[in-house]
């Protein structure tokens, strides 16, 4: 990738600056690039660069010691990011040393990172869908947290945007709760889904199984590749098939002649000018060198993810805002939240002997959220809001006889029988915001650039848990329904965090006494500061979130590149 800083010069100026290069980031530098605007991006990270940095993306499990399984020394560095059960030696490289950035936990919480140029839209779910005005007129019909200002028809357009260009695979339901998007072809559902899709859908009206919404590429689109089934997504896809910003924003972003990149460098706080109200640039650490640089630029992106978006605004202190840059509303860095999820069921099936399925789907089923659809009728149920559920089919391959007793030609034999077909359902439920959910900096204990910790107080609640046990039965009878046997029910909750869907400590609002950002991601203090990562939700939906932020991103930078035009920054 070209015109890459390595080292900053002081003082260095550009039209806008853009904090992080992930999900949100990379969609920022694209749309402020293709706009006319020289972007610089700032990550902490160090530079991935798409098919050239993706060490394992052709391995086998016999081209890896262990398989691929952690080393102990890996494991022990990276105790909590294997929290998340997404991380083995395939892509550890992608996920932080735990103990080199340490963080204060006085509840659990699972931060899950991934410290380069692209972040972790190299390892994301890709999972998309939309939100619909169930969920964003939730908080003012119920009276919880403070009324998105916003609605359907104000991104509707923008998510028809984004996706043309990711490249959404999926079916259309006609769901007024989880609106249909520019979808490519769907990929198929084997046949024990489809079998369990009839049998469900029969027996429970209202319910649907349908195939993810997923950000793979099942027809070509702008001379990226279509996803061959590898299931080798968060290793990084050289086809360029799994959507991320090193594959497709940032080379968008940088085909312009308007993006530098620079890696390796930690931004710490954005530079206030307290006559004109206005953010000056950023004061930057670089990550191997400890030189301090700063960067000047007449807007600013924040995009560098929840938590280390909030720090920095936190760490941005002044005599105008002693508490963090834009505070004065006293909510940034409260109202944290995620997805609770790992919950449901799972059961083997009887049939199908004589049917399997090519190749490894990366992807599976997805059931949409059916409680609480019209804000009353459920409530009885002694919860608010509602889940859906992600899982899929499959049958056991030769992994099934590891630790099996036998020898001999008969058992070798046996090895290369499939086995029985399985399914499992897990569910992803909606976490409330809940001003006593907070992060916050402790000053007195510093990282090894001199920068304060971050202290995590959060935990779910009692809606939290009296929706767990709909999530968890509902499964089962579901599973039922479709004719598995010996069915096994699992919730293992974990801490917030796990969902890594972590959003709402900068959130949008009609009133900047009670929010950060206004209906456009800008600070209503700062008008130059824009915040379009997760931290600008207001609440937190039951679907997976990107696509959402991806939508606020492109027209948050519409917005602002109209406003300079103005003149009005």
């Amino acid at each position: 990738m070209s015109n890459i800083a390595i080292t900053g010069k002081a003082q260095q100026t550009y039209d806008a600056i853009v904090i992080g290069s992930g999900i949100s980031g990379g969609w920022a530098a694209k749309e402020l690039c293709e706009k006319g605007l020289r972007t610089l991006v700032l990550d902490r990270g160090r530079l991935v660069r798409h098919v050239d940095d993706y060490p394992t993306m052709h391995m086998d499990p016999w081209d890896m010691p262990g398989a691929g399984a952690l080393t102990a020394q890996q494991a022990s560095e990276q105790h909590i990011q294997r929290r998340s059960g997404f991380v083995d030696a395939t892509n550890s490289h992608f996920f932080v040393n735990d103990v080199l950035h340490p963080y204060i936990e006085e509840q659990r919480f699972d931060w899950i990172r991934g410290y380069q140029v692209g972040g972790r839209s190299l390892t994301w779910g890709r999972q998309c869908y939309r939100w619909s005005d169930l969920d964003f007129e939730a908080n003012a019909r119920e009276g919880i947290g403070v009324d998105w200002p916003i609605r359907y028809r104000d991104i509707e357009p923008w998510y028809d945007y984004v996706e043309r260009f990711v490249g959404v695979s999926g079916e259309k339901l006609g769901l007024p709760h989880l609106p249909d998007g520019q979808f490519l072809k769907p990929m198929e559902l084997n046949c024990l889904e489809r079998h369990v899709k009839e049998r469900v859908e029969k027996q429970f009206p209202g319910r649907y199984i349908t195939i993810g919404r997923v950000a793979h590429l099942t027809e070509p689109i702008n001379g990226r590749g279509t996803c061959q089934y590898r299931n080798r997504c968060g290793r990084g896809c050289p086809y360029g098939a799994y959507f991320s910003s090193n594959a497709v924003t940032l080379p968008a972003a940088e085909a312009t002649g308007n993006l530098t990149l620079r890696p390796d460098a930690i931004v710490t706080s954005i530079l206030y000018d307290e006559d004109t109200g206005r953010a000056t640039g950023v004061q930057v650490i670089d990550a191997a060198t400890r030189e301090a640089t700063e960067y000047f630029a007449r807007i600013i992106f924040c995009n560098a993810s929840t938590v280390a978006t909030t720090a920095i605004l936190l760490n941005s202190r002044s005599s105008r805002f002693p508490n963090g840059l834009g505070n004065d509303s006293g909510e940034l860095g409260h109202n944290m939240m995620d997805h609770h999820y790992f919950v449901g069921a799972m059961g083997v099936y009887d049939g199908f002997e004589d049917e399997y399925y090519k190749g490894r789907r990366p992807n599976g089923v997805y059931i949409p959220r059916y409680r609480n659809l019209d804000g009353a009728s459920d409530r009885g149920r002694g919860y608010l809001r509602g889940y859906g559920y992600q899982g899929g089919a499959g049958r056991g391959g030769w992994a099934d006889g590891i630790n099996a007793p036998g020898f001999g030609a008969a058992f070798k034999d046996g090895l290369f029988q499939p086995g029985p077909w399985g399914m499992m359902l897990n569910g992803f439920g909606e976490v409330l915001p809940d001003h006593r959910n907070h992060m916050r900096l402790d000053y007195d204990q510093t990282d090894q650039w001199g920068q304060p910790l971050i202290v995590f107080n959060c935990g779910f609640g009692e809606n939290e848990l009296a929706m767990r046990k709909d999530m968890q039965a509902d499964a089962a009878e579901m599973l039922e329904a479709g004719g598995l046997r010996d069915i096994v029910t699992f919730d293992y909750i974990g801490a917030m965090g796990k969902g890594v869907h972590e959003m709402g400590t900068a959130r949008m609002g009609r009133d900047p006494r009670t929010s950060v950002l206004n209906a456009f991601n800008q600070m209503h203090a700062v008008p130059n500061v824009f915040v379009t990562d997760g931290s600008c939700m207001t609440s937190s939906s039951c679907v997976n979130p990107s696509i959402t932020y991806m939508a606020l991103t492109a027209r948050a930078c519409a917005y602002a590149v109209d406003e300079m035009k103005k003149g009005n920054l």
